[in-house]
């Protein structure tokens, strides 16, 4: 089983648990290094382990396959969040043409519809 390490975590609210049955095992650095790191290997096989330092959560050990899962649900949560805000974005704008626009900020249309005739005729 390969094993992936994500270090310099500054807050406990980042980690998620790793199964709802298992609470991630919080293990200070000293102790998970005299334990050594075959001990780090095998219990993070069965459940997430928090390395941490003066109490403070400072790195997570974790099994590649949940770390996997971990980030399938992250890029799902972001689709939808994206997704939820690109539709309520929808919902309150309007499209509004071109006289409407112009008459908004004080513009001939005219005016608008020569320039931009200019700029492509340039490219």
């Amino acid at each position: 089983m390969t094993i992936a390490v994500v270090a310099r975590l500054h807050s406990l609210g980042t980690v998620m648990t790793a199964t709802p049955t298992e609470p991630p095992l919080r293990v200070p650095v000293t102790v998970a290094a005299s334990r050594g790191v075959s001990w780090l290997i095998e219990t993070a096989a069965t459940r997430r382990v928090l390395l941490t330092r003066f109490g403070r959560v400072d790195a997570v050990v974790d099994s590649a396959e949940r770390l996997d899962a971990t980030a399938a649900v992250v890029a799902a949560a972001r689709v939808d969040v994206v997704e939820a805000f690109a539709d309520a974005a929808l919902r309150r704008s309007s499209r509004r043409s071109l006289a409407d626009v112009c008459e908004r900020l004080g513009i001939e249309p005219q005016r608008v519809r020569a320039r931009s005739q200019q700029l492509r005729a340039r490219h």
